[in-house]
């Protein structure tokens, strides 16, 4: 009897803890940001987060078909918009500024067409590519180097591929670029790029992932981000102080 009951208060000691786990789907462009992000959380009595880094548009397909996701990050509000009746309300959380690298100076977009390839995002889904495709729209030279992309499934694949020489140049986001060995940053364009953060309707930990998406517009959680090289997306005013995120029953 006092086994049962000792392992009937452990159980319901446990419960009382909340959710362990809280699964995040987030654009892989957050990968080494949101994972120290999430270090900091946990370090102050949140929940284990267990991501999945992707393209936008892969995960907003997979949460439409079901997936167990609590919290959605996106790196367009395009993507966050086409499956809005599968999210709560979303909230900008950050910005980030598209760029070319290569191992080539360059002076304007223009200089992209004296070159064989260039890696972009696939501008048909992924948000990176469709940002590279805008800028190169507004330039009036889209269809003169389309011929010349490589459409990549993800911003972190056209980054490989002109590291890896694949490519002379590739359109990826500021914060990538800094994870180049092998070429830099030779143009900085006026892209307007914004990540939204939301809730998935229904979420088996919805309490928790309130919390968390808060956590994430905390001024501990930005001070992490905006030294990765984004920034903030909302007026905000920094405070020294953080709270640590309760635990709560979802």
């Amino acid at each position: 009897m006092i086994r049962k009951l000792l392992a009937a208060t452990i159980l319901l000691a446990c419960c009382a803890r909340g959710p362990r786990e809280l699964y995040v789907a987030a654009a892989i462009s957050l990968k080494e940001a949101l994972t120290e992000v999430a270090q900091a959380w946990e370090a102050q009595g949140g929940e284990h987060v267990v991501f999945n880094f992707a393209g936008s548009n892969v995960l907003a397909r997979q949460i439409q078909a079901g997936a167990p996701v609590d919290v959605f990050l996106s790196a367009d509000e395009r993507t966050a918009a086409s499956i809005k009746d599968a999210l709560e309300a979303r909230q900008s959380l950050l910005a980030n500024t598209l760029v070319v690298v290569s191992d080539r100076p360059m002076s304007s977009l223009r200089d992209l067409l004296s070159l064989n390839r260039v890696a972009i995002g696939d501008p048909s889904a992924v948000p990176a590519g469709v940002y590279a495709r805008q800028a190169l729209q507004r330039a009036g030279m889209y269809e003169a180097i389309e011929p010349r992309l490589i459409p990549c499934e993800n911003v972190r694949a056209a980054l490989a591929a002109v590291e890896s020489g694949g490519a002379d140049a590739a359109m990826v986001y500021a914060t990538d670029a800094r994870l180049a060995k092998r070429t830099k940053i030779a143009l900085t364009l006026q892209e307007r790029v914004t990540y939204p953060i939301a809730v998935v309707k229904g979420a088996k930990h919805a309490a928790a992932a309130r919390r968390f998406v808060e956590f994430c517009r905390s001024d501990a959680a930005m001070r992490i981000f905006t030294a990765k090289g984004f920034r903030p997306a909302f007026s905000r005013t920094l405070d020294t102080t953080s709270t640590p995120p309760a635990r709560s029953q979802s």
